[in-house]
């Protein structure tokens, strides 16, 4: 069975941590809708109700029935209006706490490899700003929904309070049905581009504020604000425009309102004048015409509609990224751990970065993956440990496709090591520990010491119980920690990419020493950039241009000078053939000790073996 390509997608279920954030449904909007309704409804009904009590109120007839349902008109519309724009603000708190627990958990959960190309920034502006924005909209579209009741209303009232003055107010209404569809229209442009360039911005900063020391060291402080700020132009440009769009509705509104608000009064007057309208109804014609012409309220609300629909279009990115689908199965117990891979194709852009026809990396062994940079190292790194699936093959453990263990199966029995490990907050003994299983605290404290971290997390002014926050820890110690949290909770298959690079040579040989001997027959795939990692592996996967070139171990594949190169042209020292980790130094060990322990080992190969069909 051949594993799922990248590109399908399961939902992954959703976690516990994010289980309180379930979709808020209908009833707050609705809730929004019903009081917005209901105080569109009594603005409505005041006016015919206030010129009625003002008509009794002059001829001197019975009004304390009528003013009493103006007092409560009064009131109940300050009452509704409160409980709308409490409904509004828990409508959109609601909803901004699920889009962004729904984002998050889309990246969290999507193949690493196919969510890089979004910039840390950009995913930062999509889950803050856009969600908020996006959150917005479902009380935005409701109080619009009313806001567009209130003039038809209106209206109405105004056809049976006078039909003349009625309209008149009907015949300027296109002209504001025409503003507000050009203003949606072009404000829906305008409002993807900025935030657009809002993501370009907070990519940039992040960016710089990562790499602070270097730009300090370097003295170019003010070429990197630049860099940061470039961008503004663009976006004061596009701010500018929105604010024009923006005021120009506002301001046709302001012309248009006005004028059909006095065309209206004018005709209530002359009809008063003609004595078919009372002085009553004329107030509310004039009122009538206000609610009818109301055109400032639906065109900020139609804006907040547009940035929102806008906004959820960007955050349903981050909801949408490929997720890895997982199977039924778990792995038999007592499984020598062997890796295969067969057929392993993996295709990036149009370009394959990575083929492994046939490879076995032998259970409880230590196997370096090693090539020049680009040649496929942490692609074969990340699809033996699935965290990203090829598109073409399968990889198998002891004889299981990964692709159809269950997640619990998968995380706990094939564990990472990286360069830079992302440790979360907590205490030192947490941040070890945190896992799809919590590790007890005897392994937490055996993992330390085989990461050679055990010394200086003791020296911490808390010890194991230091939060991580107020650790003043190294690049190296941090590493040190991630190694311990992948040693404590490592299964039958450790992966380990880079993952000593912030090491120094000493502590590097020190860990590798304790990791043979701590973890038993756990089976280690370890992406080598020095020859010392390779040198001290069991065999070793010469990558090439994303192809295997061969497989063999560290001493018959130096004799090759193309895989001598290899280290010559990486981050290493470079060494040839008669240095450190040539042939000569083979016979004594790696770093001039290991020897004296027993040799290098076994040679496990009389010739680097070539990759052979099955």
């Amino acid at each position: 069975m051949g594993t799922t390509p990248a590109g399908r997608r399961q939902p992954p279920p959703v976690p516990a941590a994010g289980a309180r954030h379930r979709s808020p449904g209908r009833v707050p909007g609705l809730l929004v809708l019903l009081f917005s309704v209901a105080g569109a409804a009594v603005a409505v009904a005041l006016p015919l109700v206030l010129g009625r009590t003002l008509d009794l109120l002059l001829h001197g007839g019975a009004a304390g029935h009528w003013l009493a349902a103006s007092v409560a008109l009064l009131v109940g519309e300050v009452l509704l209006d409160g409980l709308a724009a409490l409904c509004t603000g828990r409508c959109t708190a609601g909803w901004t706490a699920w889009i962004r627990s729904r984002a998050l958990h889309g990246m969290l959960y999507a193949v690493p490899d196919l969510a890089r190309p979004l910039s840390r920034g950009d995913v930062a502006a999509r889950l803050t700003l856009n969600a908020a924005d996006a959150g917005s909209a479902p009380s935005a579209r409701a109080s619009l929904a009313a806001s567009l009741i209130t003039p038809a209303g209106a209206l109405l009232a105004l056809a049976f309070v006078d039909v003349w003055a009625a309209l008149c107010v009907l015949a300027g209404l296109p002209a504001l049905a025409l503003v507000l569809r050009t203003f949606a229209r072009d404000t829906g442009t305008s409002v993807r581009a900025y935030q657009g360039v809002q993501s370009e911005i907070a990519a940039r900063l992040l960016e710089a504020l990562e790499g602070a020391e270097t730009i300090a060291a370097a003295g170019t402080a003010a070429a990197e604000r630049e860099r940061v700020l470039r961008p503004l132009a663009d976006l004061s440009r596009l701010g500018e425009r929105m604010w024009l769009l923006h005021g120009r509705a506002l301001a046709l509104g302001g012309v248009l309102v006005p004028l059909l608000t006095v065309a209206a009064t004018a005709v209530g007057g002359l009809r008063l004048a003609a004595g078919a309208l009372s002085v009553g109804g004329l107030l509310a014609v004039s009122r009538y015409a206000q609610l009818a012409a109301g055109f400032g309220g639906a065109a900020t609300l139609l804006g907040a509609v547009v940035r929102g629909r806008s906004a959820r279009e960007r955050t349903a990115v981050l909801e949408q990224l490929p997720a890895l689908v997982h199977g039924p199965r778990t792995l038999p117990p007592g499984g020598p751990g062997t890796l295969e891979l067969r057929d392993v194709r993996v295709v990036r852009g149009g370009t394959e970065v990575l083929r492994v026809d046939e490879v076995v990396v032998p259970g409880g062994l230590t196997t370096a993956v090693v090539g020049r940079s680009g040649a496929g190292k942490s692609v074969l790194a990340a699809v033996a440990g699935r965290l990203t699936d090829p598109d073409r093959g399968e990889v198998l453990l002891d004889g299981t496709p990964l692709d159809l263990l269950t997640p619990h199966s998968l995380r706990t029995e094939v564990g990472f090591a990286f360069a830079r490990p992302e440790l979360g907050e907590g205490t030192v003994a947490e941040a070890v520990a945190a896992g799809r299983r919590t590790a007890p605290s005897h392994r937490v404290r055996a993992a330390l010491r085989t990461a050679g971290a055990d010394a200086f997390v003791r020296r911490l002014p808390h010890a194991y119980d230091t939060p991580l926050r107020e650790a003043p820890l190294s690049g190296g110690e941090y590493q040190r920690l991630g190694l311990a949290r992948a040693f404590a909770h490592a299964g039958r298959l450790l992966v380990m990419d880079d993952a000593t690079s912030s090491l120094d040579t000493a502590t590097e040989h020190a860990v590798n020493r304790a990791l043979n001997h701590s973890l038993g027959d756990v089976t280690r795939l370890v992406v080598a950039h020095r020859p010392s990692v390779a040198a001290r592996a069991d065999r070793v996967i010469w990558l090439e241009s994303g192809r295997v070139r061969a497989v063999g171990t560290h001493r018959r594949l130096w004799e090759e000078a193309a895989y001598r190169e290899v280290f010559r042209s990486g981050s290493s020292t470079g060494e040839g053939g008669a240095g450190p980790f040539g042939p000569e130094a083979q016979a004594r060990g790696p770093l001039g000790g290991e020897a004296a322990e027993g040799g290098p080992g076994p040679d496990r190969s009389a010739a680097p073996h070539r990759e052979v069909p099955r």
